[in-house]
């Protein structure tokens, strides 16, 4: 049927010069005098059909030149095969030369040319079509409208072209259900999914066709996040593809259930469904959340018998698999793998970049690849590969690094992408430049939750816990809304600062919010419970958890390992185990320093050993050096060194520094100077070093050596670590420094101070001016203990709060020895509990003993 119809104008006319190579092979083969318009439209239909583009517009044109004009089966071959192989821009050509045909098209034509725009992002051209046709619309033409709109986004605007159909008297199809359906998959529109899932059962559709199986599979996906019920859709279809099983596992891989994702991969093979690169990219997906490096193998075997060892989909995933699945965090089988990959595109640099990044220690080759991704690969940089870049510049502590990154992402025009903007904020909170992490966060144009919660986690990070509360107010105001990382933001910043009163109102707020029961801020609960002193209240919320992970486990063992209980912390271990959750690295550094604060060597052998043998982890650097603790604490120097030279890799500064730390309490001189000197030849630029060698000479009476040091590090600009404590009253923070004199109630903290010395000294408390590591007389040395930051913390706390609450002390280093043997004697007479959290553990101190036994 011809459609008397004025045909709008292409939304870009493209170049109209053929393929010069094409037209020259078709020119020489025939003259344009024996030449007819059969043969030539066979041959353009030829082309068309086996995706030769270029050829078949070429052919068109040459029918042009010879007068013999194409009809409109012609143009619709011309159009279907621009379609199918996506090239656009060619098929806005045909549209053009359809125009100046000036024949009247028809509704294939027009269906097609609906199609085309849509596909290609001009969805009002498309509509512009759809409008022109009028009554001559079929069931094509508004299908293919439906998907226009879904498929650019206008999912309202489906749906209502949907019921425009229905009241013209059109009966929809197994198509147009399933293009409707589609546009419902999301929350917005979910509900009115289901109901046009009611009508097409009563009509009978559900099984016509896999694309309706498909279309419900999605609603219930990302409409409700129902894996459940999309599985009973999967499983009803009446017919399933492999198009099908890859859509159901891509969902469970999406949705967090890598395992059901592998086990849906086992019956569709069983099933004879042969797997795609699609297929496999989810599957190894799946194993990369996993971390399961044998079924990743196993899978990558299974590629290369497919042949799809050289596809980039599928070697991008093979490149995260194994960077997210190394045991031990090797990222060798993650860089072969993207080194034999003859393509090399933006997605498979940027996985091979962030891999470096996530696998820890990796920063700068993550650098470095990016450097040869912009000069020997020639390869543009995308948001994704800017916003891992900047996060590498994080972890390095180089802002200016970052900066020169982010002006790469502007010349590019990417610095305006959320997610490259949140990615700077985030760097900057991790250099410690909140003010730039605020500028840059108002300078986003558009702000979504990530964003927000960058800067909360940049606040909290750098302890403006004040900050941070302000800017969670704004997200509860705003469209935004928090989230679970928003709360577990905020709790992780009342734990930096032992806030226990700001975590008990997020606490309170989170549960009206509803995640009480979300797995990740139940974590967050316990860590920050824990972090500030109350170790039963974190251990309730681990008891009234339905769900737990490792994690879970994880931050309660190390709750109770740091606040000096090691028996229920091994007693929790055990637990555990015999739960079936499997350890990791983190929790045997939680097991160890159990082991480590309560003196329990054979015990901690026994654990170290137990690693590797019963659970196939190889111990790293943190857990030797806990062995280190374990031995230098009970003051078996002797033993540390020899474990030292037993190491299978070279000792690190973490390591040397946990043994000058032993070499300090236990007064070794010889060894250790050798271990300052093993620091300060990996990092001489270590403040820490420098102070613990000359703490350990000032314990001497080696004041010369002293006296070189300090002059040493004065010279070299190194600014030592300032002492301070720190106390939460009324849900404010108040800071105290050595001999602080600044806060309002200064005068009335130092004489509660003056009255309970005199009382403890009655008692018999004599002070140690051992801990005084300056060349004063005695009597001097006396004054400088009384004016220790956690002294001045406790008297505040002695004159700020009830006789029946606990006082929370806080301090950023080791608590000094006669500022904890003081403390036992405030316990008894004030009747007091007193809680201390310094650099190591806790001390939970009452009615004159401490949870120690005086071992730290």
């Amino acid at each position: 049927m011809m459609i008397s119809l004025s045909l709008p104008f292409p939304a870009s006319v493209p170049s109209l010069k053929p393929n010069r190579y094409s037209r020259h092979k078709i020119s020489s083969v025939r003259t344009h005098q024996n030449i007819s318009f059969e043969s030539l439209q066979a041959t353009l239909i030829r082309h068309a059909n086996v995706g030769h583009v270029d050829e078949a517009v070429s052919t068109l044109d040459l029918m042009s030149r010879a007068n013999l004009a194409p009809d409109l089966a012609t143009y619709t071959v011309l159009l279907k095969s621009c379609i199918r192989t996506r090239n656009f821009e060619l098929g806005q050509l045909v549209h053009s030369r359809l125009i100046e045909s000036r024949l009247q098209p028809d509704a294939v034509v027009l269906n097609s040319l609906i199609s085309l725009y849509s596909k290609c992002g001009h969805w009002r051209k498309a509509e512009e079509i759809f409008s022109s046709m009028g009554g001559a619309r079929d069931m094509v033409s508004w299908s293919a409208m439906i998907s226009c709109y879904a498929h650019n986004g206008s999912n309202l605007d489906a749906v209502l072209v949907f019921v425009e159909m229905l009241e013209s008297g059109e009966h929809p199809n197994e198509f147009c259900f399933s293009a409707a359906i589609r546009a419902c998959s999301n929350r917005e529109n979910a509900r009115i999914g289901l109901e046009i899932f009611g009508f097409l059962l009563k009509t009978g559709y559900f099984g016509s066709d896999v694309c309706v199986g498909c279309a419900m599979v999605d609603l219930f996906v990302k409409g409700f996040g129902d894996l459940e019920l999309a599985k009973k859709v999967f499983d009803e279809m009446p017919e399933k593809n492999s198009v099908t099983w890859t859509l159901m596992i891509t969902r469970f891989t999406q949705m967090g259930s890598p395992r059901d994702a592998i086990a849906l991969f086992s019956d569709m093979v069983i099933a004879g469904f042969v797997p795609d690169r699609y297929t496999f990219s989810s599957c190894l997906s799946a194993c990369s959340e996993l971390g399961s490096l044998s079924i990743g193998r196993q899978l990558h075997s299974w590629v290369v018998k497919n042949g799809l060892c050289f596809d980039v989909c599928v070697g991008c995933s093979l490149v995260d698999m194994y960077a997210k699945s190394a045991v031990d965090g090797s990222m060798d089988d993650s860089r072969k793998t993207f080194d034999r990959m003859p393509n090399q595109n933006v997605m498979s640099w940027t996985a091979i970049i962030t891999g470096y990044v996530q696998n820890g220690g990796n920063d700068y080759e993550a650098i470095e690849l990016y450097c040869r991704m912009i000069t020997q690969g020639r390869v543009k940089p995308n948001h994704f590969t800017f916003a891992c870049l900047l996060k590498a510049c994080g972890n390095l502590f180089n802002p200016k690094l970052g900066e020169q990154i982010y002006s790469h992402a502007t010349k590019l025009g990417l610095a305006t992408i959320s997610v490259v903007g949140n990615s700077l904020i985030s760097m900057y909170s991790k250099c410690d430049r909140i003010e730039d992490a605020r500028k840059a966060f108002d300078f986003l144009f558009e702000k979504n939750l990530v964003s927000y919660n960058a800067l909360v986690d940049g606040y909290t990070r750098n302890l403006n816990s004040d900050e941070a509360f302000e800017l969670f107010n704004e997200i509860e105001n705003s469209s935004a809304g928090a989230d679970a990382f928003t709360f577990a933001s905020l709790l992780s910043g009342a734990a930096s600062v032992g806030a226990v009163g700001k975590g008990e109102q997020i606490h309170a707020r989170l549960l009206k919010a509803g995640f009480e029961s979300n797995l990740c801020i139940c974590n967050a609960l316990i860590s920050m419970y824990t972090r500030c002193g109350c170790i039963e209240a974190g251990f309730q919320v681990f008891n009234e958890m339905e769900d737990r992970n490792i994690i879970s486990w994880t931050s309660i063992i190390t709750g109770f390992a740091k606040h000096g209980f090691a028996k229920r912390a091994l007693e929790l271990y055990k637990q555990m185990l015999d739960s079936g959750v499997e350890p990791n690295e983190v929790t045997f550094v939680a097991v160890l320093s159990a082991c480590s604060h309560a003196g329990l060597i054979e015990e901690g052998w026994r654990q170290f050993d137990s690693m590797y043998k019963d659970h196939g982890i190889r111990p790293r650097m943190e857990h030797y050096a806990c062995m280190i603790d374990i031995l230098g604490r009970s003051g078996h120097l002797d033993k540390a060194m020899q474990f030292i030279d037993s190491m299978p890799f070279a000792a690190d500064a973490l390591v040397w520094r946990t043994l000058l730390g032993a070499c300090r309490v236990h007064g070794n001189m010889e060894l250790g100077k050798h271990a300052a000197e093993m620091i300060l030849e990996k990092d001489p630029n270590d403040p820490s070093a420098h102070v613990l060698l000359s703490n350990l000479y000032a314990s001497a009476g080696q004041w010369e050596s002293v006296s070189r040091i300090r002059k040493g590090m004065k010279e070299r600009n190194m600014v030592k670590e300032a002492g301070c404590s720190w106390i939460e009253i009324a849900n404010k923070v108040h800071k105290f420094y050595v001999g602080d004199t600044k806060h309002p109630e200064a005068k009335e903290i130092y004489e509660e101070l003056d009255e309970v010395a005199a009382k403890i000294k009655e008692m018999g408390y004599v002070p140690d001016t051992n801990f005084v590591l300056h060349e004063v007389e005695e009597e001097q040395k006396e004054q400088y203990l009384f004016q220790h930051s956690e002294k001045i913390a406790l008297a505040y706390g002695l004159i700020s709060t009830a006789k029946s609450r606990v006082i929370r002390i806080f301090k950023n280093l080791r608590v000094c020895g006669d500022c904890h043997t003081m403390m036992k004697y405030v316990s008894v007479a004030s009747g007091r509990e007193i809680v201390v959290r310094d650099s190591n553990r806790f001390h939970h101190i009452k009615d004159g003993k401490c949870s120690c036994n005086d071992y730290w």
